[in-house]
């Protein structure tokens, strides 16, 4: 089965001061999705990820995340400033009230 997956990033958030399209592509390079994108090709397969954060993570990060954990079948535990976020089954702990 093919499954596709289109996430359009959500730059409500971003505080820059640039155009809308240059958002976007900001939020492509967020740290923590390229610490998931890293670990997802450097870890066995089926074993959890956790990831280290010092600031909060961003709405666009969080959803992300819950719809990487649906495709690729893997457990997140991201652990940002304000909480750990347990991501499983397209979930998260935090029940989106971060």
């Amino acid at each position: 089965m093919n499954m596709f997956v289109l996430l359009i990033p959500c730059s409500l958030n971003l505080q820059q001061d640039v155009e809308e399209e240059e958002k976007a592509f900001h939020l492509c390079y967020r740290s923590e999705k390229l610490a998931i994108a890293f670990e997802l090709i450097t870890t066995p397969p089926g074993m959890p990820l956790c990831i280290i954060k010092n600031l909060w993570v961003c709405g666009d990060c969080h959803t992300s995340t819950k719809f990487i954990v649906k495709i690729v079948g893997r457990e997140i535990i991201v652990r940002d400033a304000n909480c750990v976020h347990h991501f499983k089954d397209g979930l998260c702990s935090c029940r989106d009230y971060w």
